[in-house]
């Protein structure tokens, strides 16, 4: 089988395109088990292509087969706060995407999808789907909407539709036995390859535009940055839970640092993964 990118670096550097949609159409629809069609790539801080910025996130705009227009922030990259992350994106998208004097009912409904290629939490399963509801902390009944917040919302809505949701697809922990056509899609996520009899919406258009044999000269040297610099992220991740951030010498710390500065990862990324400060982190780039 011919071997396909990672779809972390595909998020950041093809699936942006337009003609590429069909690829994140499809995935995403089989992930929400209705069809979603993209109407744009929103336009804002989290969606410019920086070559220092490593959260791969895009946001989109998509319209539902029920005819309703939702954000969905798509992310994949390696961090150990990676919870607080989801959160701070969701929040920023909530923010960036009402304009000021609108009401608050305006809002949009944010579903927020991280595709996690490192171990998160404590689960046996592969893909964990969050959303909020209120609990009575005396009856334990749910809150449902009245008839007020129905006029506004719909009269099919509840609290859960209004808030964001989460979904956390933890590829480590897929055991590539195929259930459905959502895990054709996690089996390329861990194996980056795709089985000629998968029939997963957008899956054989991600066969045909991911190849690695199909990218332009500069996509395969980007590519292959982008591989060498993923061996030190994870190397930085299980040093991380190993022996903590503070513990080692400092001798230890600036080889680590000049090993990623030397392979052009972001600063950023180097005073996380080795606890230096930024002064200290500019000074070892500088004596290179």
């Amino acid at each position: 089988m011919t071997k396909l990118v990672h779809f972390d670096w595909a998020i950041k550097n093809l699936l942006r395109n337009k003609a590429n949609f069909d690829i994140l159409e499809g995935f995403l629809s089989e992930l929400l088990q209705t069809k979603v069609t993209i109407e744009t790539l929103l336009e804002s801080e989290s969606n410019k292509n920086d070559k220092d910025d490593r959260s791969n996130r895009v946001d989109l705009l998509v319209l539902t087969e029920n005819k309703e227009h939702i954000i969905i922030e798509v992310q994949a990259s390696m961090e150990w706060d990676y919870l607080s992350r989801i959160l701070y994106g969701t929040s920023k998208v909530v923010t960036e995407y009402i304009q000021a004097g609108q009401s608050y009912r305006n809002v949009r409904k944010i579903i927020s999808v991280s595709i996690v290629f490192f171990n998160l939490g404590r689960g046996e399963d592969y893909v964990y789907h969050g959303t909020t509801e209120f609990r009575g902390t005396h009856q334990h009944d749910v809150l449902e909407l009245g008839k007020n917040e129905q006029e506004a919302y719909g009269l099919d809505k509840t609290p859960s539709d209004i808030f964001p949701e989460y979904y956390l697809i933890k590829v480590n922990q897929f055991n590539k036995i195929i259930k459905d056509k959502f895990d054709e899609w996690v089996y390329f996520l861990k194996t980056e390859t795709i089985q000629p009899t998968f029939t997963a919406q957008g899956i054989r258009s991600a066969a045909k535009k991911l190849d690695i044999m199909s990218l332009t000269d500069n996509e395969r040297k980007a590519y292959e940055r982008y591989e060498e610099n993923t061996h030190y992220e994870a190397s930085m991740h299980e040093s991380h839970y190993g022996r903590g951030k503070s513990e080692g010498r400092i001798e230890e710390k600036q080889t680590i640092a000049k090993s990623l500065l030397k392979c052009g990862a972001a600063i950023e990324l180097v005073m996380e993964g080795t606890g230096l400060t930024r002064d200290d982190v500019e000074k070892i780039k500088g004596s290179l």
